[in-house]
C-alpha cells in the first residue's frame, strides 16, 4: 500500500514540476495575496480629512485646533472662512469632518460655561468610519478640557485631582493594530483556497485526460489514489504556510509567540481539511473549469464572510452562526490566533482542532461514497 501510495505521488511530483505555470502560481499567488490583503484590509481609521471653520479666531481657539492637528488621527486640509463653503466641502468629499468654532468660544471657555458648545459635522455616509471619527473626536475633546482646566486650577494655586484615574492595558495586541489581527485570518484564507484548489484540479485533471480509467482498473485502491494525489500538495500547503509566515514577519511585524510546534500541528490539521474539501470537490467535479469554481466558491465566500476573519461570528445572528460551521477556516481562526497573538498552549483551543479533524472525517467519507458509487455505475 505505501509504495503504491510513493508511486502515486512521485508521479504528481515530476508532473508538477513540469508544468512551470502551475508552480508559479502555487508559490507566487499566497505571498502576493497577503501582501494586497495585508496592506488593502485596514480598519485603522488615519490621516482624517478635517475642514475647519474658526470663527473666534482666538487663542484658545487655535490651542484648541492643535489638539487635532498635532495626531496622526487628522489632517487639517481647509480653513473655512464662510458658511457656504460648508455644504460643498461635504459634498465633494474634500473633508470628512468640519469642526465649527463659535464666535464667542473663548469668552465662554474662561467663564466655565456648560453651553460652550463646539460643533462638528461628519460625513456619515460610512457609519463604522464615522463612529470611529465621533470617537477620536470625542477623545481629542475630552485632552482638551483636562489640559485647559488644569492649567486654569495651576494659575490659581491649585492642584487638579481625579477621584478615578483610569488606566486602560489592551493584552495581546497593545497598539490595537488590526493587521495584527487580521493576518492570522488571511493565513487560514490563503491556505484552504491553495490546498483545496490545487487538490481537486489534480484529481480532476485525470478524468479530463481519461487515465482515471486505467487507474480504476489497475489494483490502485481509491484510498491509495486520494491519498498519493493529496500527499504533494500537502506538502506544498506547508512550504506556504512557511513563506507566508516568513513574509508576514517582514513586511509586517507578526511575531509568532506561542510554540511552534502546536503551530505546525494546528496547520497540519487545518490543511487536512483543507484537502479533504478539495478531495470531495473533485468526486463531484467532471472538469478542471467546474472544479476550480466550485473550489473558489466553497473556500473563498465562506473564508472571508462566515470564519470570522472581517466580521465577529457573535455578532451574527444565531442562524447565521449555526451556518458558519460549514467552512474549517472558522476553528484554525480561533487557534492560530490564540498561538501567534495571545502565545497560549493547547489547553484554550483543543476543541478547535477537534473540529477540524471531524470536518475532515465528514467530508473524506462523502468523498469516498460519491466515488463508490460513481465507480459502481460506471
Amino acid at each position: 500500500m505505501f509504495n503504491r501510495i510513493k508511486a502515486i505521488a512521485k508521479k504528481e511530483f515530476k508532473q508538477l514540476s513540469r508544468d512551470k505555470r502551475m508552480l508559479f502560481v502555487i508559490f507566487f499567488f499566497p505571498v502576493f495575496l497577503l501582501v494586497m490583503f495585508g496592506y488593502a484590509v485596514n480598519f485603522d481609521v488615519k490621516h482624517i480629512k478635517l475642514a475647519v471653520y474658526d470663527k473666534s479666531g482666538a487663542f484658545e481657539s487655535r490651542e484648541f485646533i492643535k489638539t487635532f492637528s498635532g495626531t496622526p488621527y487628522f489632517n487639517i486640509v481647509q480653513y473655512i472662512h464662510n458658511d457656504k463653503e460648508i455644504n460643498n466641502i461635504l459634498d465633494t468629499k474634500k473633508a470628512q469632518i468640519i469642526l465649527i468654532v463659535p464666535e464667542d468660544f473663548s469668552e465662554n471657555l474662561f467663564s466655565m460655561k456648560k453651553d460652550n458648545k463646539v460643533q462638528f459635522l461628519i460625513d456619515g455616509v460610512d457609519g463604522n468610519t464615522a463612529m470611529i471619527i465621533k470617537n477620536y473626536v470625542d477623545a481629542a475633546v475630552n485632552h482638551f478640557n483636562q489640559a485647559f482646566q488644569a492649567n486654569q486650577l495651576a494659575k490659581a494655586g491649585k492642584k487638579s485631582s481625579a477621584l478615578i484615574n483610569l488606566e486602560p492595558v489592551f493584552w495581546f495586541n497593545p497598539d490595537l493594530d488590526t493587521t495584527k489581527f487580521l493576518i492570522p485570518g488571511l493565513i487560514a484564507m490563503i491556505l484552504i483556497i491553495t490546498a483545496a484548489i490545487t487538490v481537486s484540479l489534480s484529481l480532476v485533471r485525470e478524468k479530463e485526460k481519461g487515465t482515471i480509467e486505467q487507474i480504476n482498473v489497475s489494483s490502485i485502491k481509491t484510498i491509495e489514489l486520494l491519498l498519493g494525489k493529496s500527499l504533494p500538495y500537502l506538502l506544498i500547503a506547508l512550504i506556504n504556510a512557511a513563506f507566508i509566515l516568513i513574509a508576514g514577519f517582514i513586511l509586517f511585524g507578526i511575531v509568532i509567540k506561542g510554540s511552534y510546534l502546536l503551530l505546525l500541528l494546528s496547520i497540519l490539521i487545518f490543511l487536512s481539511s483543507a484537502v479533504a474539501l478539495g478531495i470531495f470537490i473533485s468526486t463531484v467535479s467532471d472538469s478542471q473549469q467546474v472544479a476550480f469554481s466550485f473550489a473558489t466558491f466553497a473556500t473563498l465566500l465562506p473564508s472571508l464572510i462566515l470564519s470570522g476573519f472581517v466580521f465577529p461570528i457573535d455578532n451574527m445572528p444565531f442562524i447565521i452562526q449555526i451556518f458558519t460551521n460549514i467552512t474549517p477556516v472558522k476553528f484554525f481562526i480561533v487557534a492560530i490566533r490564540a498561538i501567534i497573538l495571545k502565545g497560549v498552549g493547547l489547553e484554550a483551543f483543543w476543541d478547535q482542532l477537534l473540529y477540524l479533524c471531524l470536518f475532515t472525517t465528514v467530508f473524506l467519507t462523502l468523498a469516498f461514497i460519491v466515488q463508490k458509487k460513481k465507480e459502481m455505475n460506471a
